[in-house]
């Protein structure tokens, strides 16, 4: 179970994925483990151990967001990323910190809802399965009205089948089972799903603000059947699925196993002696942060949330603002501090090479789409390090992602070329293509390439 694993384990997972940055591993991996310790601990113990939240300074694009999202997705914990520039002062126009903690609870609804559908699949499968053929065999013929549910009206039960409508529903199962119908078209009713409302920066449904007193809209659609099923199998899980269980263990879960990641917190840091200036609104957004991570209840719409054992990982540049420059409060509940190093000509090597998700990996499987089969020299690798690397010393140092610049202007010509009915084709990158592609790219403005 990933939550059992050890630290080094935990950085062992973390390699596969992120190259360098050991400091900031080992930090997040010990307070991982430390949760499982926490948990096998007496409740009377438990309650006083409260998660050592972590602060990483380093530039953009070394790791940061990347090692927190992988050990969110390595322990299967609801995880939310929020920029602390998105916040604004209590007052002033602009996102809450409480839709912090709403997000996450979000977060955690939708992990364990999808945990529950798949227990309930194979049941929802058949059931939708079932109510295909009928209605392959007895097409409905139009939506139910809400404004005569409103009223005390009924929905339109459906007719009895007689025993030669039954054996027409077994024989269009049975098809429907074989995948022989999957291409024809049907008409189903489905749920009309109104448009949310932005309001105060958070989307809004309306229909959840009236507490579910108004009926469902519904409307007919003319599908094919392979869609018509997943939309049954999506409508079947959802009465089979207990929503009340789903939301009690999702707020345990936020409670218990939430991350939350805070970046760009440096934007927030910095205090005026004056009181009055735009310092002033930054440090009323770290104090208004301040009782969330300290631990507080939230109210969201599926009842109080306590944020004590949540585990909160900021992050940010420190370019101009020093750590000093939050308010000591805040500074306080941030005790494991970790620094990251900017990317090293070996580090932009590793990273083209060895993580799962390598941009030279990724290259390769969408231009296999087109039938070119990508390879790369190795002398090619150390020159495109050394044009990423050097682009970062000359401009701004944007980290990996001006590995995402370089390939872009180094495989524009493959990429438009590559398409069509063009047989397969082997494409080698050499150090000769990687200089006259790029030729002096680390002294030339490659922003206009960065959106």
């Amino acid at each position: 179970m990933a939550a059992q694993l050890t630290p080094k384990q935990i950085v062992r997972e973390l390699n596969r994925f992120i190259v360098g940055q050991d400091d900031a591993k080992r930090a997040v991996a010990v307070a991982l483990r430390n949760r499982y310790r926490r948990a096998q601990l007496p409740p009377e113990v438990r309650e006083e151990i409260t998660p050592k939240n972590i602060l990483m300074m380093g530039p953009t694009g070394v790791g940061k967001t990347e090692i927190a999202r992988r050990l969110a997705k390595l322990v299967e914990a609801p995880f939310v990323k929020v920029e602390a520039t998105k916040f604004t002062e209590v007052g002033y126009v602009g996102r809450d910190v409480d839709s912090i903690v709403r997000d996450l609870v979000e977060a955690s609804i939708r992990m364990v809802k999808e945990e529950a559908a798949g227990r309930v699949k194979a049941r929802a499968t058949v059931l939708a399965e079932e109510r295909l053929a009928q209605l392959i065999v007895q097409p409905r013929q139009k939506a139910t009205n809400p404004i005569n549910l409103l009223f005390g009206g009924k929905s339109a039960q459906e007719p009895e089948l007689s025993s030669e409508e039954r054996q027409q529903v077994d024989d269009v199962r049975a098809q429907l089972v074989r995948g022989e119908m999957e291409q024809a078209e049907i008409e189903i009713e489905v749920e009309d799903t109104p448009q949310n409302v932005e309001i105060n920066g958070a989307s809004v449904n309306i229909g959840d603000m009236m507490g579910g007193m108004l009926p469902k809209r519904t409307k007919m659609r003319r599908v094919k059947v392979e869609e018509a099923r997943r939309i049954l199998i999506a409508e079947e899980e959802g009465k089979l699925i207990d929503m009340d269980a789903v939301t009690s263990e999702a707020i345990r879960r936020a409670e218990q196993d939430g991350i939350v990641f805070l970046d760009e917190i440096d934007k927030i840091a910095g205090r005026s002696a004056s009181g009055h200036g735009p310092d002033v609104s930054r440090e009323g957004v770290q104090r208004d942060i301040l009782p969330i991570v300290e631990g507080s209840t939230v109210n969201t719409k599926y009842g109080p949330v306590k944020t004590d054992f949540m585990l909160f990982i900021a992050a940010g540049a420190f370019h101009v603002a020093k750590v000093t420059d939050l308010i000591p409060e805040l500074q306080g509940r941030f005790p494991v501090r970790v620094t990251l190093k900017s990317l090293t000509r070996e580090d932009f090597r590793s990273i083209l090479t060895q993580p799962e998700n390598a941009i030279t990996r990724q290259y390769q499987a969408l231009l296999a789409v087109d039938h070119v089969r990508l390879s790369f020299a190795s002398e090619a690798l150390d020159a495109l390090a050394e044009a990423a690397f050097v682009a970062n010393e000359a401009q701004e140092d944007i980290g990996a992602r001006r590995l995402n610049t370089v390939f872009e202007q180094l495989l524009e010509d493959i990429s438009f070329n590559a398409g069509g009915d063009m047989p397969d084709v082997e494409v080698e990158i050499t150090a000769d293509y990687v200089a006259e592609h790029l030729g002096d790219a680390a002294q030339r403005d490659l922003r206009r390439y960065i959106l």
